[in-house]
């Protein structure tokens, strides 16, 4: 069967027409998001891409089984995302509004873009299907997403999954959320970059400051970069990273004993540099010390396309 995702984001929107059998998406259309704006001028543009991508893999709105739309912020069980501080959206009936653009008789979903990733990601990327399965993404922030049983566990108020806000220092860093100490707070590649500019200022002869000369900026691989170089500073800062990040995972393995934990955003393209260390601190603090079956720590495959496959398979997970 053909469904529609869409991935809303603060810079661009992006669909597709999505076979929920192969996973393939048969065509993809996108569009930047324009913000700020209001929500039905948004929702129009929604509707023009659906449309574009469908005349592009050939087939009509009769031919497809369900929209899906993926977004940041929260969204309640009626389809309605009650916040989405970036989008400037407050309480806009994003389900409706998707019916009454591309017709009533058309089924229509709406969930946290986060929790879209880790349904795309379960289904047709790094997860293979697990049934039992968390997604982290490591950028701007740490996003999150839980799969249980194969459904998105929403909660009871269809908040739930925010992982990147459990904290792992009390009175620690301060996080945009509010609360101080949150894995984000130190696990984000926001976190990372603040620690290479610290550690920088505490070592003025670090190689970093030659690389993040050369790009133009410290990124998240300026420490990385460094390290593989043999910089002492650059090293402390990637193994405390690691120890951060490492921390919240055996944080979730050992409330959920998920089959796979993918890791996604930037800073997973240093594939074993990070996943390795990461896999052994696991290993050794894990609760579940006797166990035969383990939690799997990957890299995440579908990069942009998970949201939209994700929010694609909401009709039919």
């Amino acid at each position: 069967m053909l469904r529609l995702g869409i991935d809303l984001g603060g810079t661009n929107i992006a669909c597709a027409v999505v076979d929920d059998e192969s996973y393939e998406m048969l065509a993809k259309a996108k569009t930047p998001t324009n913000v700020p704006r209001a929500a039905g001028e948004i929702f129009d543009d929604i509707a023009k891409i659906c449309r574009e991508a469908m005349q592009a893999a050939k087939v009509t709105a009769k031919d497809i089984v369900s929209v899906g739309l993926g977004t940041p912020g929260t969204v309640n069980a009626g389809g309605v995302i009650e916040y989405a501080n970036n989008l400037g959206f407050n309480n806009v009936p994003a389900a409706e509004m998707l019916r009454e653009r591309l017709g009533q008789g058309m089924k229509a979903f709406v969930e946290n873009d986060a929790n879209c990733a880790a349904l795309g990601e379960a289904y047709a990327g790094c997860g293979n299907g697990a049934k039992d399965f968390v997604a982290v993404t490591l950028g701007t922030g740490v996003g999150s997403g839980i799969i249980s049983n194969g459904k998105i566990i929403n909660g009871v108020n269809n908040a739930a999954g925010e992982c990147g806000h459990m904290v792992i220092q009390v009175d620690g860093e301060p996080c945009s959320c509010g609360r101080r100490g949150c894995w984000e707070a130190y696990a984000s590649a926001t976190a990372l970059i603040r620690q290479t500019e610290q550690s920088m200022k505490e070592h003025p002869d670090s190689i970093m400051h030659e690389l993040a000369a050369k790009e133009g900026k410290v990124s998240g691989r300026t420490s990385f970069d460094a390290m593989r170089m043999g910089d002492i500073a650059a090293i402390r800062v990637v193994n405390n990273y690691i120890k951060y990040v490492a921390c919240g995972l055996i944080n979730l393995v050992n409330t959920l004993q998920p089959e796979i934990i993918c890791i996604g955003g930037g800073i997973c393209n240093e594939n074993e540099t990070l996943l390795k260390p990461l896999r052994n601190y696991v290993q050794a603090e894990r609760y579940s010390i006797h166990s035969k079956l383990q939690t799997k720590i990957v890299k995440a495959q579908l990069g942009n396309d998970a949201g939209i496959i994700g929010a694609a398979l909401l009709g039919k997970a």
